[in-house]
């Protein structure tokens, strides 16, 4: 499938489809600070094969969607709530099943709490709570503070930016797998060249959430999904229970040894699943 630029509310977004539009729909939701090619095309194959209409797109500041200035970004993170109700807008799309990993599954579980209309169902991955909770939750593991308090990056130049998030890479893994820095270097490399600034995408640690209202997770109405990771150095594996406790029918499947993000070791597992989830009709 080609790439397809959207206006969504006068913003230019980049998006893709894969798969038969006549298919149950799955939007799935990146991580802020990665683009779509993080939702690699060949999962994307795979859910589509699968009998699913599936689209993925670029956050804004990332990828080919609209770049503001390093420093200075022009939108909150309700905005990226809204973005993601704006693609299927552009798709003519009334409601889908939406998957998110890391930040995407924080924002997915916004876009079922405001918009709840637009949504089938949830598959949420590698993620924690987007609203307050009374469960305690467990703090980042100590490699992966040490990482992200001691490492050093040259934004202006693309080697320095390559390397460091292949370490970073490497961190969110968790360790108890086998990394695969050759695959992975090739993914970085090909989302830093293909972006418009990449440094703009550290727009995405200083966003104010914006005026939404707030309410707690006993609030989602759709069926549920929880992947997680046993090894995920970022959001150890209390807060995948977390979200299944909370979220009211949610199931939770944990992926032995898995650190953060979408494995490719994991791709059968999680296709299988959501395919699985996604079969359901039911709505809002």
């Amino acid at each position: 499938m080609a790439e397809r630029m959207i206006d969504a509310d006068g913003v230019e977004l980049c998006t893709e489809a894969f798969g038969d539009r006549s298919d149950p729909p799955v939007l799935l939701i990146m991580g802020t600070g990665a683009s779509m090619l993080w939702w690699e095309e060949g999962f994307c194959r795979m859910l589509a094969e699968g009998g699913r209409f599936v689209i993925r797109y670029d956050h804004r500041d990332t990828g080919r969607s609209i770049t503001y200035k390093a420093g200075h970004p022009g939108y909150t993170g309700a905005d990226l709530v809204g973005d993601a109700v704006s693609v299927l807008d552009a798709h003519d799309i009334p409601a889908a099943h939406v998957v998110g990993v890391s930040a995407g599954g924080a924002l997915a579980q916004q876009v079922a709490l405001d918009h709840a209309d637009r949504v089938l169902s949830l598959v949420l991955i590698s993620t924690s709570r987007a609203v307050s909770g009374d469960r305690e939750l467990p703090p980042p593991t100590e490699e992966f503070v040490r990482f992200v308090s001691s490492a050093e990056v040259d934004w202006s130049r693309t080697a320095s930016v390559i390397d460091y998030l292949v370490d970073y890479s490497r961190v969110l893994a968790g360790g108890m797998r086998r990394f695969d820095e050759t695959a992975v270097r090739d993914l970085v490399r090909r989302d830093v060249e293909r972006a418009h600034d990449f440094a703009a995408v550290r727009n995405h640690d200083s966003l104010p959430d914006g005026e939404r209202a707030r309410e707690t997770l006993a609030a989602v109405s759709v069926p549920t999904l929880v992947i997680h990771g046993t090894a995920d150095p970022m959001f150890p594996f209390g807060h995948g229970e977390a979200l299944a406790e909370e979220i009211p029918g949610a199931q939770l499947l944990a992926l032995p040894g898995a650190g953060h993000g979408v494995d490719r070791a994991d791709w059968e597992t999680i296709v299988r699943a959501v395919i699985t989830h996604t079969a359901t009709e039911a709505g809002p």
